[in-house]
């Protein structure tokens, strides 16, 4: 059971319903939006047991998250096989698209950081803002109810979804970067780990792609087969621009 903190300072409580009205939510509890929006570094340096951090709803975000896509995947896909149909989801749901939604939205603004990763631009982190964006949807779940979480994860998430409609976000990048490399005689591509930073359960993996020994492109993800998806994706569009 959720703790309730007894009041929220008036200044915390007017910039939580300024936030609301820019999420286009109403909250009868702005309280889960104040959890939704605490980080563990806060929680942590602040030493109170009455104060909770945003790990628990970013957990709950992150599920209603995968069945409001995956529901809309298989409503609007009937043809589409599993295999599919689960990367599809994973190219709606990924931390990029989930980071430029929260920075969309100034969540960064509303978060409360610890010193340290306030001074460290934490306040921008793509994988501290797409969490920041799971907590709230968690945050919104709670407060509203299926319905209203899933609607409004259906409206945040639509540009990535009208990019599965158009044929997009579909493709195994790595696979079109190799064919199209293979169409020139003495040519190979290569990926390199530039750097794996975070805790062993939230890892972040950057990959640089090169054709013959020269970068093409860098990508970013919670895995290595996204990271290297994502470099090959900068680096189709370096070609495509040549």
């Amino acid at each position: 059971m959720i703790k309730m903190a007894e009041n929220l300072p008036a200044k915390r409580k007017q910039a939580l319903q300024e936030l609301a009205q820019r999420l286009g939510v109403s909250f009868s509890n702005l309280t889960l939006l104040h959890q939704a929006l605490t980080h563990t570094s806060y929680a942590y340096e602040a030493k109170s047991r009455q104060l909770i951090h945003n790990e628990r709803l970013e957990f709950l975000g992150d599920a209603v998250l995968e069945l409001a896509s995956s529901t809309y995947l298989f409503q609007h896909f009937p043809d589409l096989p599993e295999g599919v149909l689960t990367k599809a989801r994973a190219s709606v749901v990924c931390e990029a698209s989930l980071a430029r939604r929260a920075g969309e939205l100034h969540l960064g603004d509303y978060l409360l950081l610890g010193h340290g990763e306030a001074v460290g631009g934490g306040g921008q982190r793509p994988s501290i803002l797409a969490d920041a964006f799971e907590a709230v949807i968690g945050a919104i779940y709670l407060d509203g109810g299926w319905e209203t979480a899933s609607s409004y994860v259906l409206a945040q998430l639509r540009e990535e979804l009208l990019e599965i409609e158009n044929g997009n976000n579909l493709k195994d990048y790595k696979t079109i970067l190799q064919e199209a490399v293979q169409k020139k005689a003495d040519q190979s591509v290569s990926y390199e780990l530039l750097s794996a930073c975070g805790p062993d359960h939230a890892k972040i993996f950057e990959f640089v792609v090169k054709i013959n020994g020269l970068a093409y492109g860098t990508g970013t993800g919670k895995t290595k087969k996204q990271a290297e998806q994502h470099a090959a994706h900068e680096a189709l569009q370096k070609l495509k621009n040549k």
